[in-house]
């Protein structure tokens, strides 16, 4: 069977994973979407400042991507178990590159209104809440156990390399024209789904047929039960749900703070294209970094790091001084990512997959709905940098209160290897929508 085979490589030595086709169409795939959501990422906020001058709504439009993307994820990670997954893959890239392609046009124009702003966070937000359990299946169909670190680490290369350049290009292409980044977008939605479909992923695990005589209710409960009887996967997200109402709540802040200083559109882009690139940097020391502590002692280091570099961001030295601190803040994100998807990696089966990632992105991001809201509302009304200073003291003090729990500090990867990943991030990016992989 071909896709066994491309597990596995048959007898032998495994061949180096850049001779496995499927997994390069995948990332090649989602390198052309993550630099169009990057892109975005900037163009959104952007916009409805320019369409409002509210930053309180720039941060509502954000909430309901969140919201949608939440309230479908349960739903779509048991119907990813039961269906066909190539089509799931197809069909969100499809939905999310019309939507796009509509905004831009709206820009274009001159006639966009906010609620048709609101409706494309809506549509993109719910695709996304399919499309990103359909392809951590894929990426466990395609890839042998043993290299499955290796392509986490690609995978966090090629999401940190978009964060470097997608800031600053959507800063400049919206200074161009209010439509160009949302039509680059809508493109690199179209160049993923040709890569779908060059991928073969495979249609559905084999349990699958014994799935569907079950409820759908019973199969989100045994992804959620499996989750809970691990305590230090348990005590994680309890502590990654803070962290990611955290990270969700810096973009605006981060906008604001640097147009107060004097910086344009392209001053914001080169500012987090600090992320970029402290997590490329990041990437290729993951394996180094990751070596150091065990996942839980990891998780409480890095994001008490990233708590001291959101408060140091506000030092008053001028539009271009955050790159420095998110730079810093960036490099051992990577490696936290990379080893907790490992850890899942050893202990999800495959037929759960698309359920656990679900259940999973709803436990940590549960509250992230508030963070664009929240950063808003603190920008408003305490300005950029006052607003950092209390983000960052809220991950501080989530990060004290979690270093109190013992079955935290002692998460650590199993030492038998089991066969299935995740492609949640516990740790959020900042400004970006951690909810699931485009």
């Amino acid at each position: 069977m071909r896709v066994r085979s491309e597990r596995s490589g048959g007898h032998g030595e495994l061949p180096p994973l850049r001779r496995n086709s499927r997994f390069q169409m995948l990332w090649m795939g989602a390198a052309a979407s993550e630099l169009g959501t990057t892109l975005t990422w900037v163009a959104f906020p952007l916009l409805i400042l320019a369409v409002t001058g509210s930053a309180a709504l720039a941060g509502l439009v954000g909430a309901c991507r969140i919201t949608a993307n939440l309230l479908f994820s349960l739903p779509a990670g048991a119907w990813v178990d039961r269906w066909d997954r190539r089509r799931i893959l197809i069909a969100a890239e499809v939905v999310r590159c019309l939507a796009l392609a509509a905004l831009a046009a709206a820009v274009l124009t001159g006639r966009v209104a906010l609620w048709q702003i609101v409706a494309v966070a809506v549509v993109t937000g719910a695709a996304d809440s399919f499309f990103g359990p359909a392809r951590a299946a894929a990426i466990r169909a395609v890839v042998a156990p043993g290299q499955l670190p290796e392509a986490y680490a690609r995978e966090e290369a090629r999401g940190h390399a978009a964060s470097l350049a997608g800031p600053p290009l959507g800063g400049f292409l919206f200074g161009l024209g209010r439509a160009l980044p949302f039509a680059v977008d809508a493109l690199t939605y179209l160049v993923s789904l040709v890569c779908v479909v060059r991928a073969r992923v495979p249609r559905r695990p084999a349990e699958a047929a014994e799935r569907r005589e079950t409820g759908m209710r019973a199969d989100v409960m045994e992804a959620a039960g499996w989750l809970w009887r691990h305590r230090g996967l348990r005590a994680g997200l309890a502590f990654a749900l803070v962290a990611n109402l955290a990270a969700n709540a810096l973009l605006l802040p981060v906008i604001v703070m640097v147009e107060a200083r004097g910086g344009d559109a392209a001053a914001t882009g080169v500012v987090l294209a600090g992320l970029g690139l402290g997590g490329l940097l990041g990437a290729t020391l993951s394996a180094r970094i990751g070596r150091l502590l065990p996942p839980g002692r990891l998780m409480l280091a890095v994001v008490g790091f990233f708590a001291l570099a959101v408060c140091a961001t506000a030092l008053p030295f001028g539009p271009y001084w955050p790159v420095v601190p998110l730079f810093l803040a960036m490099v051992a994100a990577p490696a936290l990512n990379v080893v907790l998807r490992v850890l899942l990696a050893r202990l999800v089966p495959d037929a759960m997959t698309g359920r656990v990632v679900s259940v999973f992105t709803l436990a940590t991001m549960g509250l992230t709905p508030v963070g664009p809201l929240l950063g808003g509302l603190l920008a408003q009304y305490a300005g950029g940098a006052g607003a950092l200073v209390a983000v960052g003291g809220l991950l501080a003090a989530g990060c004290a209160v979690a270093a109190i729990s013992p079955a935290l500090r002692g998460l650590d990867v199993p030492a038998t290897a089991g066969s299935a990943p995740s492609a949640v991030p516990v740790l959020a990016e900042l400004g970006r929508e951690p909810v699931s992989e485009r």
